[in-house]
């Protein structure tokens, strides 16, 4: 027990998650695109559908940004990120707080992957047609500009707006309606996480910690 302790140091588990969730990532994602149409769905359950759709913006198919400058933003967030997980596990903080930042730098690489190479790789998917495997950088996008792959779909409520309600009266209601990956999840499971048992060490961050 003593040497599986030594062993599993808060590094090498930071290191262990980060590849583990990248790895299950990528693998849902390449299946979804080279078995998918864009825009396909599978029923899984009511709630729970395989909804193949892609997007070049944030988590859950928002786009705020640029696509290059959010892609080169990411970068700069995931090194700093990064950084700052090795310092943590140096000074000593605590296992579960190094778990969690190791969760968020994951999901925003998950990410950063399907930017940086997807584009190089893939052709387009569309409606009609599944991707397929191309010969290196003759695929659909250039470096940092593929396509963010999404597929997990969850409408826990379907229903309709009352007629009363202004704007939306009569029109259809779904909550939970965006699409998003397993990159996604991990990010903001673990930022919340943080934010409820990791108070404490976010209240200490500071730029001289960076």
């Amino acid at each position: 027990m003593r040497k599986y302790r030594e062993f599993f140091t808060d590094g090498r588990l930071s290191v262990l998650i980060i590849i583990a969730i990248l790895v299950i990532d990528q693998l849902v994602k390449i299946v979804v695109k080279t078995n998918m149409s864009l825009g396909e769905s599978i029923r899984i359950t009511d709630w729970f559908y395989i909804d193949f759709v892609e997007n070049k913006g944030m988590a859950f198919g928002l786009t705020f940004f640029n696509k290059l400058f959010l892609s080169v933003l990411r970068l700069c967030a995931i090194s700093v990120i990064g950084w700052y997980i090795y310092r943590q596990v140096k000074a000593g903080a605590r296992t579960r707080y190094v778990v969690l930042l190791s969760m968020v730098v994951a999901g925003a690489v998950g990410n950063v992957l399907d930017s940086m190479f997807y584009g190089l790789v893939f052709s387009a998917s569309s409606p009609f047609s599944v991707s397929q495997w191309v010969p290196f950088g003759t695929g659909y996008a250039g470096f940092l500009m593929g396509k963010v792959v999404d597929m997990f779909y969850f409408p826990l409520i379907v229903t309709t707006w009352p007629e009363w309600v202004p704007y939306w009266g009569g029109e259809e209601f779904v909550f939970f309606s965006p699409v998003f990956n397993f990159a996604d999840s991990c990010v903001s499971v673990g930022f919340v996480a943080l934010l409820i048992f990791c108070r404490k060490e976010l209240g200490q961050i500071s730029f001289r910690k960076l």
